[in-house]
């Protein structure tokens, strides 16, 4: 593992993700566990280097932690209050963790880095979790996909994180026309329906919501879907790009 403090990267300036996938009713979220003793989870997360865009920097980190290239990335809130640092976790993750005191010097470096005021990006992505392979980097103990209504307590400020990015999801949802990101390329209008109640965490009467997804205008209607019964076979959609 590299040392952060000794990379070329803009010092006191990170990047959060919060990586939103969809599954059997599901709103989830991809939250690594850190590797050590204590249980300590976090978002996927990471630093900008000083020649590098910031929305390159995002996409890196998601590809990294994804597995995948094509990915709806939207940068959302940026976390700047000026208490917002990670002493209180290092603090804990090296009373739990003694061995990492080896070499002085180099903690005392790490420590100094880490423990400053850190400004941090907030970016979120739509995936569809059937194409995601969640890929664990060095500080992993493992990563793993999180219903959002049950997620762990996270470090630092995550959790307050992942609370706004469903705030942005749900303003920028329609006028966007982003949730069809979370779907497979073809669905049903059920399907949307059961995503959208799911985001929403609310019902939505069916006669409307179909008018409404409809009058949007970006859905192509294909063949019906083949469930057994012919005469009540959903058609299927797909987004139209």
């Amino acid at each position: 593992m590299h040392n952060p403090s000794q990379q070329n990267y803009i010092q006191q300036l990170s990047i959060d993700c919060v990586i939103f996938g969809y599954h059997d009713k599901q709103l989830k979220v991809l939250i690594p566990k850190l590797n050590f003793n204590g249980d300590f989870w976090a978002v996927p997360g990471g630093f900008v280097y000083q020649d590098e865009d910031i929305d390159k920097a995002a996409d890196r980190i998601l590809q990294e932690r994804t597995g995948i290239t094509e990915i709806y990335l939207e940068q959302f809130h940026v976390f700047g209050k000026a208490a917002r640092n990670s002493q209180k976790f290092i603090d804990r993750l090296i009373s739990l963790n003694p061995d990492m005191l080896g070499d002085e010097l180099i903690v005392k470096a790490e420590y100094e880095w880490f423990a400053r005021r850190f400004v941090s990006i907030g970016y979120y992505a739509l995936v569809d979790i059937n194409k995601v392979i969640p890929q664990k980097i060095d500080l992993d103990d493992s990563v793993e996909w999180y219903n959002i209504k049950d997620l762990p307590e996270m470090i630092i400020d995550h959790n307050e994180i992942v609370i706004k990015a469903l705030e942005t999801l749900r303003l920028n949802l329609d006028e966007k026309l982003i949730a069809f990101n979370l779907l497979p390329e073809t669905f049903t209008m059920r399907e949307v329906q059961e995503l959208y109640e799911t985001i929403f965490d609310k019902p939505f009467a069916r006669n409307n919501f179909q008018k409404m997804i409809l009058d949007l205008d970006v859905l192509e209607r294909l063949e019906k879907k083949f469930t057994g019964a012919a005469n009540k076979a959903p058609y299927l959609y797909r987004f139209r790009k």
